[in-house]
């Protein structure tokens, strides 16, 4: 018998249309049909407390100023003249306060009597169509009334040439055809892999600028070369073929907010990458917990990580070029809803091990196929056990875990892998809490809450 109290569930905590009744009894149930009268112990859910942990929370509050100030300084050594047009890309990641970016960015280039545009850069996201990735524009405030500048969308690329690796480089035709190109993009850890660069401005000018098939084709080559050879080479050549004016390199804080822009001329692109990718990695929440029984998500999204969750936050990646189990090494995944931005696209759900109907049912296969596919990665689409209510998804997972007392299970709720300053711990992390100072305990320890559906009632 498991250690711990032990009270039985409510009779609804079945599965299938065919396991049978559940006849109640004093300690555990008994599923008269289906187990063949083979007996299972319920054991209660762990209680759960919310706690707080200290991030870097340092913000720009004066976005528009700060872009200014950033653009003033390189642009002394550009020259830009009356009726340019200069393509300003926009990616799928819900990035904090990117339409004030944007915004501020054509503004200064109207200022100086050029003509901006702004064009969606995000490989084959929104479904790989130019409605679906105006549509995610949409999502993140940008339309042209609201930016001023027209927005043009397509799927069309130009080849720039070939690297030394053989691997071909496409740019979008509204880019290509511009007189001048900036390049704007979050600075952060990839999803896939680790390095010097990863996800920034380099990623941007390949997976993003080469639209659907630039990014289809350096996944592939990834394969054998490594994601950030291929990215460094193509965006090298961007910049060697291209008329790019600058970078604005963007790092978030701790809770999401942008805490640090920077703009970089061409030449000084890289190393600028490098700089900030290193404090990125320094100021990046995590979970700062390990050894999970259970770490439960109430959303994952396009938005939120290329992957869905954020990989390097949940511990767990399947993938072609690498597969990795790291901290917090959850041995279980949860994942309970799909974002409302990511408007259907379910990629990263394949890293999960269990959700519920509703989210199956949410997912849109057809974006999420073109995304998986377009990014070697189809194994992030492969769906998970689902169940009807997330009770019983939590307690089918808990099952999986091993035989250990309720009270000693490690479990870790949040709402997704960005928002990580408050977050809920099961009990048996509460003697844990005394080696980070920077966490605190904001509420005691309760049983989980679920709604009259059996849906776990969210403390985000």
């Amino acid at each position: 018998m498991l250690g711990g109290s032990m009270t039985c569930f409510p009779p609804f905590l079945y599965v299938g249309n065919n396991l049978g009744k559940v006849k109640r009894t004093r300690r555990f149930y008994i599923r008269q049909r289906g187990w063949s009268g083979v007996s299972e112990i319920a054991r209660n859910f762990p209680k759960m407390g919310l706690v707080q942990q200290e991030l870097y929370t340092k913000e720009v509050k004066d976005l528009s100023s700060a872009v200014r100030r950033e653009l003033d300084r390189v642009t002394r050594d550009i020259k830009i003249h009356t009726g340019m047009r200069i393509a300003i890309p926009v990616g799928s990641r819900g990035i904090d306060r990117i339409d004030e970016v944007i915004k501020a960015v054509a503004d200064y280039l109207k200022d100086l009597k050029a003509n901006p545009f702004i064009y969606p850069a995000m490989g084959s996201h929104g479904g790989a169509t130019p409605e679906g990735q105006k549509s995610i524009l949409r999502h993140y405030g940008i339309t042209e009334k609201e930016m001023g500048i027209p927005i043009y969308a397509s799927m069309d690329v130009v080849k720039l040439g070939v690297t030394s690796r053989g691997v071909p480089v496409f740019i979008d035709k509204h880019a290509y055809y511009a007189d001048g190109l900036v390049i704007i993009n979050r600075i952060k850890t990839h999803t896939k892999f680790t390095g010097e660069v990863e996800s920034g401005l380099f990623k941007m000018m390949a997976i993003g600028m080469g639209k659907h098939k630039g990014a289809s084709i350096y996944h592939q080559a990834a394969v054998d070369h490594g994601m950030e050879s291929i990215i460094l080479d193509a965006g090298n050549m961007v910049l060697r073929k291209c008329p790019v004016l600058f970078g604005l390199g963007i790092v978030e804080n701790g809770v999401d907010r942008i805490t640090k822009l920077e703009a970089f001329l061409p030449d000084e692109m890289l190393e600028g990458e490098k700089r900030l990718l290193r404090f990125s990695k320094k100021v990046m929440a995590k979970i700062p917990f390990d050894s999970l029984d259970l770490l439960i998500i109430d959303e994952i999204g396009k938005d939120i990580s290329g992957t869905g969750m954020d990989t390097k936050v949940a511990g767990r990646h399947r993938d072609l070029i690498g597969d990795f189990w790291i901290h917090p090494h959850p041995k279980r995944i949860f994942v309970r809803g799909l974002s409302p931005a990511s408007d259907g696209n379910a990629t990263g759900i394949g890293l999960a091990d269990f959700t519920t109907r509703s989210c199956i049912e949410k997912i849109d296969m057809h974006k999420t196929a073109i995304n998986c596919l377009t990014a070697l990665s189809p194994e992030k689409a492969a769906l998970p056990l689902s169940f009807p209510t997330d009770r019983e998804a939590i307690f089918q997972a808990l099952k999986t875990v091993g035989l250990k007392p309720t009270e000693s299970l490690r479990v870790v709720h949040i709402k997704n892998t960005l928002q990580l300053q408050k977050f809920a711990i099961s009990e048996g992390l509460r003697y844990e809490l005394s080696k980070f100072p920077r966490i605190s305990q904001i509420t005691p320890f309760r049983d989980m809450a679920f709604d009259r559906d059996g849906n776990l009632l969210s403390p985000f």
